[in-house]
């Protein structure tokens, strides 16, 4: 992995929006290759703090190479576990986090981890590719009507009894254990019509599925009241519409609950600019929400 990069998001936007005190603390919760924090660090005084936290462990390492800084703190750990973190480090708040809940374009082009079907290799799609059941656990050995459901639900996915059956049958003659295999079983099923491949909205349901995705999204929202200090703000960036619906209405039922108020009320999306220099930014989503009291 070494020698990748990364492009953030919104980068600029986040910055300005984000860090309101230059000596205080912010969690990066999904550091990736470090690219937000990196501008986040310019803009910090001497007193200023960045945790980050990844699950993708050999990412951090990378990180810390590409930001180098000693006002950065890195943790092997799901978002979720910031709370029981930011408590280890003495911390009883932060004054702003950002959650940029993508897949990484370095994920994406590595092979071996198995999350596109552009480039044959393991079909594994963990994040944290040391812990729990990858894709092929998934595709081999879960019954037809269970890979339906997460096909429609995770993938929108109009073909998605078809596309199990598919599944069933193919791996009766062995299991299915790369990408290039399954995007082949997808196909057979599915013809390609158009320049979308039939496959896409299957692995991006496999993706969501094998990483509980959607479940720890539902939970951000409500684990920012402890850990956002009053006057700090939490910036999450979604890529598919059932990730931004579940963090709108969390950001609005916090806004109900009183002591928050939306940075924006209307979602910021990249400039033409932007998505002409990183294209995978087209479908980027930016929320902003302020802890008042």
């Amino acid at each position: 992995m070494s020698g990748w990069t990364h492009a953030p998001v919104l980068a600029g936007e986040i910055a300005d929006m984000l860090i309101v005190n230059p000596d205080g603390v912010y969690l990066d919760g999904t550091l990736g290759l470090g690219g937000h924090s990196k501008i986040f660090i310019a803009a910090l005084g001497p007193q200023g703090r960045i945790v980050g936290l990844d699950k993708d462990g050999s990412a951090l390492a990378i990180a810390r190479q590409n930001i180098n800084d000693a006002r950065l703190q890195t943790f092997h750990a799901s978002y979720l576990d910031a709370p029981k973190i930011l408590k280890q480090l003495g911390k009883t708040g932060i004054d702003g986090a950002l959650f940029d809940l993508g897949l990484r374009s370095y994920q994406l082009d590595d092979a071996g981890r198995g999350f596109s079907f552009l480039r044959d290799g393991p079909l594994d799609m963990r994040f944290d590719n040391g812990a729990g059941r990858g894709a092929a656990d998934i595709v081999n050995s879960w019954p037809a009507d269970k890979l339906e459901e997460i096909f429609l639900k995770y993938g929108e996915e109009r073909s998605a009894a078809k596309i199990a059956l598919a599944i069933c049958a193919a791996r009766r003659a062995g299991r299915i254990e790369s990408t290039a295999a399954l995007a082949r079983v997808v196909e057979n099923a599915c013809p390609r019509a158009g320049k979308i491949h039939p496959a896409t909205k299957t692995f991006q349901a496999l993706r969501i599925a094998v990483n509980d995705e959607l479940n720890i999204v539902q939970a951000l929202p409500a684990m920012l009241k402890d850990i956002i200090l009053p006057k700090g703000r939490a910036a999450v960036i979604t890529f598919h519409s059932t990730e931004d619906r579940i963090i709108k209405y969390g950001f609005k039922t916090l806004v109900e609950s009183g002591g928050w108020r939306l940075v924006n009320k209307k979602v910021i999306e990249p400039s033409w600019k932007e998505i002409k220099a990183n294209p995978r930014a087209r479908s980027a989503k930016l929320r902003v929400i302020e802890r008042e009291i």
